[in-house]
C-alpha cells in the first residue's frame, strides 16, 4: 500500500477537492498519511487569493526537496490549486524536484499523471481547461464524517479586478441537477446530516434539471430539502450580491432546513471603490437586498468579506465602509488588506495604498466587526438551537458542532452522540465560540 498526503491551503471548495483527490487516486492503492514524512506522494493543493501565496508555497516545496533527498528521490510531488494554474511554469523552472503541476479542472486525470511521473520518470504539466467536465469523472464521494461539503458550481464570470479566480478556476460552470442530487444521495445513505453547497460563485448557480428547465440554487435547495428527510441542514458559501434573486431569498424563507446564516461579500462601502473593483453593486443595492434578506428571515446572520487599501481609497471611502458596517450589522466578518495579484486589473492601477495605512484601517475595521459578533454571540446566552456534533473538541469528553449562525459550539457530553443532531442551550459566549450543555434531547 501506498502512501498520500494532501496539504490543504484556502477556501471551502479546496477542502473538497483534496478529498475528490484522494478518492481518484484510491483505487492506484493510496491510503492517506498523517504527514508528508510517512507518504510516497505528497500533494500541495494551493490557493491564490491571500497575500504572498505563491511565495508560501515555494517555501513549503524547498522543505519538501530536503525530505525527497533523504529518501533517496523516492517521492511524488505535486502542486494542485489555483497557484498551480497561475504560475505553472514558473513552479516547473524554480523547482525540479516537482513531477507534476496540475490545475483544479484536472485533478480527474491524477491517476494518470502518477502513473507517468512514478514509472516513466517524466514530469508532467496539465493546466488546461477541459472541455469535459472533471466531475464526470470522479468516483462516487466518500463522507468523512456527519457534514459535508457538495461542490455545486465551479469559476467566476464576474472579473472583479482584485480577484483570480475567473483566470485559475475559469468560466462558470453549474453541474447538473441531477448529478448533484446522486452525490448528495450518496452522501446521506453514508450518514452525512448536513450539507454545505459550494461554488466560486455558488449562487450563481444554473444548472440544468432532469424536467429540462434550468435550476437556480434556491430550487435546488428545495429540492435538497423535500427529497432528502435524512438531511437536516443545508449551507451554502459564497455568494455574489448580484446574484441573489427572488427564489433564493424565498428559500430562506420557506425551507426551515436551510440554515439562516448567510456569506455575502460586499468588500467595501464606498461606491467609487465598488466601481473600481468592478462589483456591479452600489452600498445602497447591498442595503436594500440585506433588507430583503431580513424581512423573508428575521433571524437571518450575515458574514461578509472587505478588502482594505484598494488602490485610490482614500479616509472617506474608508470611513463609508465603516458606516455600512454600523448599519448591517455582521455575526462575522473575513478582512485583508489589499495585496496586487499579478495579471488583475488592479495591480497596474495608480494609487496604491502605503502599507501602512493599510495596517491601520484594516485594524479599525477588525475592532468594530469584532464588537458586533461579540454583541451577537452575547446575544445568542440562553438561546436553544440544534447543532450537529460532527467532531471532537480539544478535551476530554468534549464535542463540536456549528450553530445555525455559524459559531463554533462546544459541549460536555458522550462519545456516543457524535454525529447527531441535538438540542443545546447556550450557557457562555466567547469571542469566537459559544459554550452550551444538552438540553431536550435529540432534535
Amino acid at each position: 500500500m501506498r502512501r498520500l498526503f494532501i496539504k490543504t491551503y484556502g477556501c471551502q471548495m479546496n477542502v473538497y477537492d483534496s478529498a475528490r483527490m484522494a478518492e481518484v487516486l484510491a483505487p492506484l492503492g493510496y491510503a492517506v498519511a498523517a504527514a508528508a514524512e510517512d507518504a510516497d506522494l505528497v500533494i500541495l493543493n494551493t490557493c491564490h487569493i491571500r497575500e504572498h501565496a505563491a511565495e508560501k508555497v515555494f517555501s513549503e516545496l524547498g522543505r519538501l526537496r530536503k525530505l525527497k533527498l533523504r529518501r533517496g528521490g523516492d517521492m511524488v510531488i505535486a502542486v494542485a490549486g489555483c497557484v498551480a494554474q497561475a504560475e505553472g511554469q514558473e513552479i516547473m523552472a524554480r523547482a525540479p524536484h516537482v513531477d507534476i503541476v496540475l490545475g483544479p479542472q484536472t485533478y480527474h486525470r491524477l491517476p494518470e499523471m502518477v502513473a507517468r511521473a512514478s514509472r516513466a520518470g517524466g514530469r508532467v504539466l496539465d493546466t488546461e481547461f477541459p472541455a469535459e467536465p472533471k466531475f464526470d469523472y470522479l468516483p462516487s464521494p466518500t463522507a468523512h464524517g456527519p457534514a459535508a461539503f457538495l461542490s455545486v458550481q465551479e469559476g467566476c464570470d464576474k472579473f472583479c479586478t482584485f480577484c483570480v479566480v475567473p483566470y485559475t478556476r475559469g468560466g462558470e460552470y453549474s453541474r447538473p441537477a441531477g448529478a448533484i442530487l446522486d452525490e448528495a444521495a450518496a452522501l446521506i445513505g453514508q450518514g452525512v446530516r448536513e450539507l454545505t453547497l459550494l461554488g466560486q460563485n455558488v449562487n450563481a448557480y444554473h444548472g440544468r434539471g432532469a424536467d429540462g428547465a434550468v435550476w437556480g440554487l434556491g430550487r435546488l435547495i428545495r429540492e435538497l430539502a423535500d427529497r432528502f428527510d435524512g438531511l437536516q441542514a443545508i449551507r451554502y458559501t459564497t455568494s455574489h450580491p448580484g446574484d441573489v434573486d427572488d427564489e433564493l431569498i424565498a428559500a430562506h424563507r420557506e425551507v426551515p432546513r436551510l440554515m439562516p446564516f448567510l456569506h455575502l461579500p460586499v468588500q467595501s462601502g464606498s461606491d467609487r471603490i465598488l466601481a473600481a473593483m468592478n462589483r456591479r453593486h452600489t452600498a445602497d443595492d447591498y442595503r436594500r437586498l440585506v433588507d430583503r434578506l431580513r424581512a423573508a428571515r428575521p433571524d437571518l446572520a450575515l458574514s461578509s468579506d472587505f478588502i482594505l487599501g484598494f488602490p485610490g481609497e482614500t479616509d472617506r471611502d474608508y470611513q463609508a465602509t465603516l458606516a455600512l458596517i454600523d448599519d448591517i450589522g455582521f455575526a462575522q466578518a473575513y478582512s485583508f488588506k489589499y495585496s496586487p495579484r499579478p495579471g488583475t486589473p488592479a495591480a497596474g492601477m495608480e494609487g496604491q495604498v502605503p502599507e501602512q495605512v493599510k495596517e491601520e484601517r484594516l485594524a479599525g475595521l477588525q475592532r468594530l466587526v469584532a464588537g458586533q459578533a461579540m454583541a451577537f454571540n452575547r446575544a445568542c446566552v440562553g438561546r436553544r438551537f440544534p447543532v450537529l456534533l460532527d467532531r471532537p473538541g480539544r478535551h476530554p469528553g468534549q464535542l463540536l458542532g456549528r450553530s445555525p449562525y455559524m459559531q463554533s459550539v462546544f459541549v460536555d457530553a458522550p462519545a456516543e452522540l457524535l454525529g447527531s443532531m441535538q438540542v443545546l442551550r447556550v450557557t457562555r459566549a466567547n469571542a469566537n465560540s459559544l459554550a452550551a450543555v444538552l438540553d431536550g434531547g435529540a432534535s
